[in-house]
């Protein structure tokens, strides 16, 4: 029998795109998966204790898509998506609730699974918690199989190896210095003193104008592609986790992180220095403790990956045996 999944999507990109590699890892011939657009209102800034079991904070427009008939398993993917969930657990009792991320205390016995990152360990536990290294991402062996097909020939005439340089940058109200830009592009420099060939650069929105400028006057003289914050051309970001033959990546983004070690390449991730929150440096921690990922600060060019995270045929499994 084929069952219906409600997968919950919000604004987050993050959240959603974790939740999309959990899709597409399962079995299409078992389940209807349903996507719910989820829109908010100021309301849903409320904590979820307030929010309760209600629709409370979404938005006129998505709540008349959140009626009966009501589907045999909810995707939450955030802690906002929460409270929506459990409302309709309180109107169909027999549907089975999965959340993604830890949504805080509030109803968390209501949840038949609750799929955490290792780095948050330390809130409240539950019996039905699973825990997981990073997050789920959509990264397969058929992403990166056409994202090769696609972006090859636009870095086919750099010098070899490749090495991608992801770079996020603040994290709430740490910044991204001008020091951690600095440190970061020395350290991309002496490993590309060891291995030579060329950088695919990209940074974000977070990154910044300074530590942007810095870092790219500082690589000048390493031949690259750069996709720049800003950029108004087609995003090749999955060509680069594809065509790379190492990636850099910096820790504040769990995601980028995951999605990295997911191409099966070396990954190197930067950790800096009075940047990262107590959460990230547990996730940049679990990488290393886990041999997915090695310190740019201290490259070596021998790095060999241990593993892969594959989180996502993780969640699906599990979502299968419910």
């Amino acid at each position: 029998m084929v069952k219906t999944i409600w997968a919950l999507m919000d604004d987050r990109r993050g959240s959603v795109g974790q939740a999309k590699g959990i899709l597409n890892a399962l079995d299409t011939t078992k389940f209807n998966i349903i996507e719910k657009n989820i829109k908010y209102t100021r309301l849903a800034g409320l904590p979820n204790i307030l929010r309760g079991r209600s629709l409370l904070g979404v938005a006129s427009e998505s709540r008349q898509h959140i009626t009966a008939p009501y589907p045999d398993i909810v995707l939450s993917i955030s802690r906002r998506t929460a409270p929506i969930a459990r409302y309709v657990k309180k109107k169909s009792p027999q549907t089975k609730l999965v959340q993604l991320m830890h949504a805080g205390s509030a109803g968390i016995n209501e949840f038949d699974l609750i799929v955490v990152p290792e780095h948050d360990k330390n809130k409240k536990q539950t019996p039905q918690m699973y825990y997981i290294i990073g997050c789920p991402h959509r990264i397969t062996a058929e992403y990166l199989q056409e994202a090769r097909a696609k972006w090859e020939k636009e870095f086919a005439d750099l010098p070899k190896p490749l090495t991608a340089v992801i770079v996020g940058g603040a994290i709430k109200k740490h910044q991204f210095s001008a020091e951690n830009a600095t440190a970061l592009a020395t350290a991309v420099k002496r490993l590309k003193s060891q291995i030579g060939g060329s950088i695919l650069l990209t940074t974000s929105r977070r990154t910044g104008e300074q530590a942007q400028k810095i870092i790219v006057n500082a690589l000048k003289d390493i031949p690259q592609y750069n996709y720049l914050w800003g950029d108004t051309r087609e995003n090749p970001y999955s060509g680069f986790l594809a065509c790379a033959d190492n990636i850099i990546v910096t820790g504040d983004s769990v995601s980028m992180c995951c999605e990295a070690t997911g191409s099966g390449k070396p990954i190197y991730v930067f950790r800096g220095q009075n940047w990262l929150t107590p959460k990230h440096e547990r996730f940049v921690q679990s990488l290393l403790d886990n041999g997915c990922a090695a310190l740019i600060e201290d490259a070596d060019a021998s790095f060999k990956p241990q593993k892969s995270l594959n989180a996502a045929a993780e969640v699906a499994e599990l979502i299968e045996n419910l």
